[in-house]
């Protein structure tokens, strides 16, 4: 897996990458402060999702890139000094995506295809739509629905509420690229990344009150 790293709209960028790959990387002596509690396995995704968020400060807003990261009260990253710009990781296996935006509220998120899809997680997650997705071969299926979730995961994480925002009531169509929830714009990175990646990102700019991971 190849690193993707864009601008999906003036100000906010993402980049995604393969955990291997970054859990080499020399990590930032507070990253790695917080991550010895941690079990080996988080270890792992934990210092490979932190060296992929650097990369991709020094990359574009260098002047943040050696700022203390901490989780606040609901685990969700926070550039300490920097409250007003918004960070946002996801991982899931060996897949690692991460987003930042000063003066935004971010949400990103990568999702493997499952191998097969119940009806009723289709159904939840789809709703009126679960009938045009329901005919498609399982493989093909498995990978609607994960583009859809991660569109969806997106963009409660930008709104700071993650799972109690219930993210499979909203309606992101099956095969779209982008669209609007509420004061959030999402675009999902079809054609850019094999793996399914969705970021969100509020559409006003202004002071916020946590950053959202």
């Amino acid at each position: 897996m190849k690193l993707l790293m864009m601008q999906v709209t003036p100000g906010v960028w993402i980049a995604r990458g393969e955990r291997s790959q970054w859990i080499r990387a020399d990590p930032h002596p507070h990253d790695q402060a917080a991550a010895a509690a941690l079990p080996r396995w988080r270890m792992e995704e934990f210092l490979a999702s932190r060296a992929l968020l650097r990369h991709l400060l020094r990359a574009t807003y260098p002047g943040l890139a050696e700022v203390p990261v901490q989780a606040d009260e609901l685990g969700r990253p926070v550039l300490t000094e920097h409250p007003n710009t918004g960070v946002s990781i996801s991982h899931d296996g060996e897949a690692v995506a991460v987003a930042v935006a000063p003066d935004r509220r971010v949400g990103v998120d990568v999702q493997l295809p499952a191998n097969s899809v119940p009806d009723a997680l289709l159904r939840r997650c789809l709703g009126e739509h679960a009938q045009h997705v329901r005919k498609l071969p399982e493989e093909q299926k498995a990978v609607e629905l994960a583009w859809v979730w991660t569109a969806q995961e997106a963009c409660v994480k930008a709104a700071g509420t993650g799972l109690s925002g219930r993210p499979w009531a909203i309606d992101v169509p099956p095969g779209r690229r982008h669209g609007q929830w509420d004061d959030f714009e999402w675009i999902s990175l079809r054609g850019r990344s094999q793996t399914p990646l969705s970021c969100a990102f509020s559409t006003s700019r202004g002071v916020l009150e946590t950053s959202c991971s």
